[in-house]
């Protein structure tokens, strides 16, 4: 195992002395590379951008924007990571850099006042500039608000915060830019493969950051370090460093083990590794499951979907997490991992209490599996002060199935209404074997409103989300029974 080193720029440079708790935003920062900023050290400003090596969908590798203010850097020992400093070409000895197509556009178009927020923009841009399927959407088809007549997909700066420009110029910038040159470095080394991932033991101050090569390997260290901080993409852990100091003696990191970045369609469900991250679930399953395609876009930005997992959302055991209402609604199970072996479980039956579950010490989620077939009607409504990068106030999952103007079957997962998600099992009952008529709505949607223990907070009054529950049924009936136009 060799010492802990990182890939800044196409530099080689160790990680040492850096604590294993340091962010990748401080260990650039304290190295010069002050383009990248802190400005909420929670994931939802995106000002710490910057692009990974990661591996792709449609070629070897993508380059990846995430938070450097979540990751810490000895998650990216043997990585290779680019700034926004990174993405110019150096010019020649007493020249200045030309910059970078993403940079220039910037630029041009008046993307740019302030400048703190412009690198973070730029780096979360540069991503998607580099996404290998994007100009092949170079139809003008489809364009609008979020898609640009270049491919351009404006939910890739969705975790990007400005508060001088008022959007429009860096929505122009990003609607501009082209293809990349055939000559450009950063294209070109989309064909090669990642770098793998390193098996890391890293110790710094009493404090160690391990990345065991395997499964077996990982449940080992668990099972003889039952405290330790596990961690795939540590948007949730990177938090708790950030905002509430919160240190580990020891922290596992688990995204890169094969075992857990598996995704398997058969005839009977699928199966979605633990450690995928939700941007590359969205891709490979390319909308096979309706209802988890429409969650992804309302799931917090890009920038986190690149580094959050369905194990992370579920192993924090949150109440208002997104994804636990769709796979409630989804009939979806978990595959526990221990040093005895594997058991399932649904996840109706998961949850024990508030952030509580029945995994046991030792155990990891190593996938989820989905029931096929799928439900044909489904819905995800996510009520939150903002339509996109909020946390919800109530969020509610639908998969009914409605044969002969009758709903034989009827799932509904809730979130932000209790200690912990929950099935609607008064309102399923409600529903079955009962007409999908409005009166069915309107009754149902009565029983749905007494669901759960809403409370209030600063997000919402308890009347609130009882209001909205109901409505979200009401809504549902709506959309499924609007006229299509001839």
């Amino acid at each position: 195992m060799t010492a802990a080193r990182i890939t800044v720029n196409g530099e080689d440079t160790p990680i040492a002395p850096a604590a294993p708790h340091t962010t990748v935003l401080d260990f650039l920062r304290e190295r010069g590379l002050t383009g990248a900023k802190e400005g909420c050290a929670e994931g939802e400003c995106g000002a710490c951008s910057v692009l990974v090596a990661r591996p792709g969908t449609d070629k070897p590798t993508d380059w990846v924007a995430v938070n450097a203010c979540l990751l810490p850097v000895a998650a990216l020992d043997g990585q290779e990571v680019v700034t926004a400093e990174g993405l110019a070409t150096p010019g020649e000895p007493g020249e200045p850099a030309a910059l970078h197509p993403v940079q220039e556009e910037m630029a041009v178009r008046g993307g740019s006042q302030c400048g703190y927020c412009t690198p973070g923009f730029v780096c979360s841009m540069a991503a998607e500039y580099y996404r290998p399927d994007r100009c092949a959407h170079d139809t003008g088809e489809g364009t609008g608000i979020e898609h640009g007549p270049n491919g351009f997909d404006l939910h890739a700066l969705s975790g990007n915060l400005c508060r001088c420009t008022g959007y429009r110029p860096i929505r122009d910038a990003a609607f501009a830019v082209g293809a990349p040159a055939e000559d450009d470095p950063l294209a070109r080394r989309r064909e090669q493969a990642p770098p793998a991932p390193a098996a890391t033991a890293y110790t710094r101050g009493g404090s160690t950051f391990l990345r065991p090569d395997t499964l077996d390997d990982a449940l080992r260290l668990l099972a003889g370090h039952p405290d330790a901080v596990v961690v795939a993409g540590s948007t949730d852990w990177g938090v708790e460093v950030n905002l509430r100091s919160r240190r580990a003696d020891r922290v596992i990191a688990v995204d890169r083990l094969p075992e857990l970045r598996g995704l398997v369609v058969e005839s009977g469900h699928v199966e979605i590794g633990a450690a995928l991250t939700l941007t590359e679930i969205e891709r490979r399953l390319d909308g096979r499951v309706p209802l988890l395609a429409e969650l992804f876009p309302q799931f917090a930005s890009r920038l986190v979907r690149n580094s959050a997992t369905l194990g992370g959302n579920l192993g924090t055991g949150s109440p208002i997490g997104d994804s636990p209402p769709v796979l409630l609604a989804l009939e979806a199970s978990v595959v526990l991992a221990g040093t005895e072996g594997e058991r399932t479980v649904p996840l109706a039956d998961y949850f024990t209490g508030y952030r509580q579950s029945v995994r046991r010490p030792g155990e990891l989620i190593r996938a989820v599996r989905v029931p096929l077939p799928l439900s044909p009607v489904t819905a995800f409504h996510k009520i939150a002060k903002r339509r996109f990068d909020d946390i919800s106030s109530v969020a509610v999952a639908f998969a009914l199935d409605i044969e002969d103007g009758t709903v034989r079957k009827a799932r509904i997962g809730l979130g932000g209404v209790a200690a912990t998600p929950i099935r609607a099992l008064a309102v399923e009952e409600a529903l079955e074997g009962e007409p999908w008529t409005a009166e069915t709505a309107e009754a149902a949607a009565r029983v749905l409103r007494g669901q759960g223990t809403p409370m209030d907070d600063h997000r919402a009054s308890s009347l609130y989300r009882s209001a909205m529950l109901g409505q979200s049924l009401l809504k549902l009936y709506a959309q499924t029974t609007e006229a299509v136009p001839s």
